[in-house]
């Protein structure tokens, strides 16, 4: 059985804020030619900031990478290369990593595969509500062991999960003198990564100091490599247009970006890495008793829209309808849409499934005319009203009453998981990077005993995810990519379009993964 997702991350699927932690990502280009800098100090901008850096919290995930390391890391094309481990493999119930030998606590103590086994047992404990480890590790329970000698940690998994390399192996390692005192973590990194927090700062800026014994980064990357910065700070920007000028002056070497101010750094010699993401994930109130739960009014709702007209608003210019429910990179993505989505002219399907109108007047059925609450928050992204609006009139004209609501975030989560008061849901997501991940969104129990909380019933996914969890990683790529289609032909969610943002950086080159994360022992400071 699927493990429930923790409340903190019951909005993740729709958020920014969802940690995304495999798939493919790039190196910057750059037209930085200057000398590299040799001890330098790199500063970067963060968009919130961090009460706590320990990894396995809701807050400190996100920055784990720069004192952390995992077993396994994600090149920027995607595949799976060394970390912590020299050497893995894996079936649908077992994965087993072996350690390189060398490695070291930044506290100097030497890591064992005891103490790996240690903390992923620690981690995935619910009865630890660690957030931040959770939507990483597998949703399923898992038993971690160890061989000191052979240095090799195996993890079994009580049920098949297909992905086992990809959540086990990523989940950032805490030493044990992290694991003696979990408290200390909000402050201190006890990790074996190629950086140390030095400095905190409630609010922000906070500081790492880098490690000169540090030789097992990704695919055997040391931080002795010329230009690699002795110090990173991060400090908090949550405006974008502040965090662009920044760039524009030297006031911060790198920062994440998004929305119109991208075009202001657009040929200013910036390194840029694009950062795939889907816009207006939309999601349809399937519940008992709702209007939605009738698929064939759904499909035909989904036909009347203007797929390229909502992407063009969606992204404020000219936009791509997505292909897929995760963001280009994702593993498993592929072009889903246009082959599997309803295209029967509207009015006839609504016609055929017994909603009439007559002249002006609204659709009705059984003398009950069509009602629709159609909810979005502009916390999630700048454009999603407007996207919502467009909706909207496309149904109106259709002969659909629409109730237009622009919530605040908490109240969005109120009526998405406790009072379902609502038929059409607009959201983002940077995409989430397994098709795993959705899995809780579009099956099982609804709120509070599950996450699907639209009430999805979808027999044909159900039983091709049944038969995709017993395929090892990426070989059931084709069976999970049948399941998301028949989502696509019942109607039952509707990602609105591809978009981009992007890392850019001022004197620096870098590669990043997937969502935009950067790899720390990429980033070379310049003159």
């Amino acid at each position: 059985m699927l493990r429930r997702t923790p409340p903190v991350a019951l909005a993740s699927v729709l958020t920014a804020s969802a940690v995304a932690l495999s798939g493919c990502g790039g190196v910057a280009t750059s037209s930085t030619t200057t000398p590299l800098v040799i001890g330098g100090t790199v500063r970067i901008a963060a968009s919130s900031e961090t009460p706590s850096f320990d990894p396995y919290s809701a807050f400190g995930a996100s920055q784990a990478h720069y004192a952390y390391d995992a077993l396994v890391n994600v090149a920027p094309d995607g595949a799976l290369v060394s970390g912590l481990a020299s050497s893995w493999q894996a079936t649908t119930t077992t994965a087993t990593f072996t350690l390189r030998p060398g490695i070291t606590c930044s506290d100097g103590t030497a890591l064992t595969a005891s103490a790996v086994a240690r903390a992923l047992t620690y981690a995935g404990d619910p009865a630890n509500q660690l957030a931040g480890a959770q939507t990483v590790l597998p949703n399923v329970p898992f038993k971690a062991s160890a061989d000191d000698g052979t240095g090799t940690v195996s993890a079994t998994a009580a049920a098949p999960f297909p992905f086992l390399t990809r959540t086990i192996g990523l989940l950032p390692i805490v030493c044990p003198a992290g694991l003696d005192r979990p408290r200390s973590l909000d402050r201190v990194t006890q990790g074996t990564g190629p950086y140390v927090l030095t400095r905190y700062t409630p609010g922000g800026p906070y500081e790492f100091t880098v490690r000169d014994d540090y030789s097992w980064g990704p695919a055997g990357a040391t931080t002795k490599e010329p230009g690699l910065p002795a110090h990173i700070v991060l400090s908090v920007v949550p405006q974008a247009s502040t965090a662009a000028n920044l760039l524009l002056t030297g006031g911060v070497d790198i920062a994440g970006v998004s929305g119109p101010d991208r075009a202001r750094l657009t040929g200013r010699g910036l390194s840029t890495a694009d950062v795939a993401t889907v816009i207006g994930l939309t999601f349809f109130n399937q519940r008992p008793g709702r209007a939605l739960s009738d698929r064939a009014l759904r499909r035909a709702l989904v036909s009347a829209l203007d797929r390229r007209g909502l992407a063009n608003v969606a992204v404020g210019g000219t936009g791509s309808p997505a292909t897929d429910f995760g963001a280009e990179g994702a593993v498993c993505h592929a072009d889903l849409a246009d082959a599997n989505l309803p295209a029967r002219n509207a009015a006839e399907a609504l016609r055929a499934a017994g909603w009439t109108r007559s002249g002006d007047g609204p659709l009705t059925k059984d003398g009950r005319p069509l009602r629709l609450r159609l909810i979005t928050s502009p916390e999630l992204g700048p454009t999603l009203v407007s996207v919502a609006e467009l909706m909207a009139r496309q149904w109106t004209k259709l002969g659909a009453e629409v109730d237009l609501v622009a919530e605040s975030l908490p109240a969005l989560v109120n009526a998405m998981y406790r009072s379902a008061d609502f038929d059409v849901v607009v959201g983002s997501t940077p995409g989430v990077a397994l098709p795993v991940g959705f899995i809780p969104f579009f099956s099982g129990p609804t709120p509070a005993r599950g996450l699907n909380f639209a009430g999805v019933v979808n027999p044909e996914y159900d039983a091709l995810v049944a038969q995709a969890l017993q395929e090892t990683d990426t070989t059931g790529c084709d069976t999970w990519n049948r399941a998301a289609a028949a989502l696509f032909r019942s109607a039952d969610a509707l990602p609105i379009a591809q978009g981009r943002s992007g890392v850019y950086g001022y004197r620096t080159t870098f590669a990043t993964t997937f969502g935009g994360r950067l790899v720390p022992t990429s980033i070379r400071l310049h003159e």
